[in-house]
């Protein structure tokens, strides 16, 4: 089975970094996305590992592994992921609680305004 290929930019990475060591790598191992993992996924399923968050006809994806969250798009090509940002626990609750988001975290981030500054912070980032 093809996997993509993983490319971070300059943001994501240092953003995994700082995780410790062994998190990293246990993250990184799990991080293997194949073309059907993001075929089909359900909408407001909060226990699944792949979710897809949607914006002005934009495809971005949310990759759970514990407790990081990983935002990444399908490149042009569709020969691999971009990951354009990965926000621990510390980071996501803490954005979470200062938007003040009632519903599904799929769902409230696709309408937050500063997720989205996030995420283009990301895509504007040189890749690594």
């Amino acid at each position: 089975m093809p996997v993509f290929q993983v490319i971070f930019n300059e943001i994501s990475a240092a953003e995994i970094s700082q995780l410790p060591t062994l998190e990293q790598l246990e993250v990184l191992s799990e991080f293997q996305v194949r073309p059907e993992d993001l075929d089909g996924i359900e909408e407001n399923d909060a226990d699944a590992p792949f979710g897809h968050i949607k914006r002005d006809g934009s495809d971005l994806y949310r990759y759970r592994a514990s407790d990081v969250r990983i935002y990444f798009a399908v490149s042009d090509d569709h020969q691999s992921v971009i990951v354009h940002r990965v926000l621990s626990k510390g980071t996501f609750q803490d954005f979470l609680f200062r938007a003040n988001l009632p519903v599904g975290e799929d769902e409230a981030l696709a309408e937050s305004k500063q997720f989205w500054e996030l995420i283009e912070e990301g895509e504007r980032a040189r890749r690594v």
